[in-house]
C-alpha cells in the first residue's frame, strides 16, 4: 500500500473552493437518494452544481452526482484524490453510465481523456505500472460505453508499457514501478486483465491473449496465493515467495475480473472454478468481513491515507464482474449487503459517503465516494 499521494502534472490546481453539499429538508427523505444536480462545464469553468440537495431515483445516482462534486473540469481530474483514483473514480461514473443508461455525464469521458493525453509519460503511462493499467482499464470501459476507437488504441499502448516491464526476474511478472524494486499482485492482475479484455475486444487478436495467460500463469505460481485463497501483497525478490503482506481488498478484486475475461476469451470453465475459490475466500474471511461487512486491515475512522479509500469499490466493482456470468448470482446477497450498511450506517445527510461501510460516517473525499459508487452500481 502506497503511503504518498501521487498526482498528475498540474493536478495541484484544485477548484478554489469545493461547493459544500448542503443538507436540506429534500435530503431527509426517508425513502430518497439526496444528492445535487451538476451540469457540464463551459470551456475551463468548474462543473457547477446546485446547492440544495434533491432526491435522485436510486442508490447509484446519487451517489454518482456527489462524485461529480469532486469533479475539477480545469485538471480533468478529481479534487482530493490521485492520478490511479481518478481513473477508478471515471471508470465508476462510466459503469453507472452503463448500468443506468443515463448519459449526463458522457462529457467527463472525453474533458478527461484530452486533458491528460499527454500527462507524465504520455498516453495515462507513468513511473507505476499499476497506475498505468487502472488507466488502461478506464479506457476499456469507455470504449465499450462509446465504441470511440481512440479509447481502445489508447488502452493498446497502456498494455504494450506494461509488457515492457516483464522480465525474468523471479521467473517472470511485471514490476510494481520502473525502478524495478518489487512486484506484486495488483500491477499483475491488472496486467491479465487489460491483455485478456484487449483479446476480447480487437479481432483476430492471439499476442495479448498468450500474455494474458502467460501472466495468469506465473501469478497462480507466484505462491501470492496462500493456503486460506487470499491475495497477499506481493513477492519477497531474496526468495521469490509470497511476502505474506497484507490481504488488501482490492488485491481480492481484481483476479476476479481477470480471470472473467479470461475465461470469456478461452472457454477454460477452470478459471472461473479459481475465481470462484478466490470469492469464497475472500467474501467469508473473517480477516475482510467484520461481522459480515468489508473492511481493509488496519481501517479507522479518518484512515486508509491516499489509496486505501479506493480498495474496497474496487473489490465490490471486480465482484460484481465475476457474479454476473455466473447463473445463480451466488455474491449478490453480499453485495446487497454491502450496500444495506454503506447507505444506512455510512452515509451523512448530503450523500456523502465515508470510509467504513460498517460505519460510523468518517469524511468524504472522491475516493470514498467513488468506493460507494462503485457498490451502488454493482447492486443496481
Amino acid at each position: 500500500m502506497r503511503a504518498i499521494l501521487r498526482t498528475a502534472a498540474g493536478s495541484a490546481i484544485l477548484l478554489a473552493a469545493l461547493v459544500s453539499i448542503v443538507p436540506t429538508a429534500a435530503s431527509a427523505v426517508i425513502h430518497g437518494h439526496p444528492h445535487r444536480d451538476c451540469s457540464p462545464p463551459i470551456e475551463a469553468n468548474a462543473v457547477v452544481c446546485t446547492d440544495q440537495a434533491r432526491t435522485a431515483s436510486s442508490r447509484s445516482a446519487a451517489a454518482a452526482t456527489v462524485l461529480m462534486a469532486y469533479y475539477n473540469s480545469a485538471t480533468g481530474l478529481f479534487t482530493t484524490t490521485g492520478w490511479w483514483n481518478s481513473a477508478n473514480a471515471l471508470t465508476a461514473l462510466i459503469d453507472n453510465m452503463r448500468v443506468s443508461g443515463r448519459g449526463d455525464y458522457w462529457y467527463v469521458i472525453d474533458r478527461t481523456y484530452r486533458l491528460n493525453l499527454t500527462a507524465m509519460r504520455g498516453n495515462f503511462t507513468n513511473d507505476y505500472l499499476d497506475d498505468t493499467g487502472w488507466w488502461g482499464l478506464a479506457w476499456i470501459a469507455a470504449y465499450d460505453l462509446t465504441r470511440q476507437v481512440k479509447y481502445l488504441e489508447t488502452a493498446r499502448i497502456d498494455a504494450e508499457y506494461l509488457h515492457s516491464y516483464w522480465d525474468s526476474t523471479c521467473r517472470g511478472g511485471i514490476w510494481w514501478s520502473i525502478e524495478k524494486t518489487y512486484k506484486n499482485a495488483i500491477a499483475n492482475s491488472l496486467y491479465i486483465e487489460l491483455n485478456a479484455a484487449l483479446h476480447n475486444r480487437i479481432t483476430g487478436d492471439t499476442g495479448y491473449l498468450q500474455r494474458a495467460k502467460d501472466g495468469w500463469s506465473w501469478f497462480r505460481a507466484s505462491g501470492m496465493i496462500n493456503n486460506g485463497s487470499l491475495v497477499d501483497d506481493g513477492i519477497d525478490l531474496k526468495t521469490c515467495a509470497s511476502n505474506n503482506g497484507p490481504a488488501y481488498t482490492y488485491n481480492q478484486g481484481v483476479p476476479l475480473a481477470a480471470l472473467t475475461e479470461l475465461h470469456r476469451a478461452t472457454g477454460d470453465d477452470g478459471l472461473l472454478a479459481k475465481a470462484q475459490q478466490l470469492a469464497d475466500a475472500s467474501t467469508t474471511s473473517t480477516s475482510l468481513n467484520n461481522n459480515g461487512i468489508l473492511h481493509d486491515p488496519g481501517e479507522k475512522p479518518g484512515g486508509g491515507g491516499a489509496d486505501g479509500p479506493s480498495f474496497k469499490g474496487i473489490y465490490a466493482r471486480d465482484l460484481a464482474v465475476l457474479d454476473s456470468v455466473i447463473s445463480k448470482h451466488p455474491y449478490a446477497d453480499y453485495l446487497n449487503r454491502q450496500a444495506d450498511s454503506a447507505h444506512t450506517k455510512d452515509r451523512n445527510a448530503a450523500g456523502q459517503y465515508g470510509l467504513m461501510w460498517a460505519g460510523p460516517f468518517d469524511k468524504s473525499d472522491a475516493a470514498r465516494q467513488q468506493s460507494a459508487l462503485d457498490l451502488m452500481n454493482a447492486t443496481y
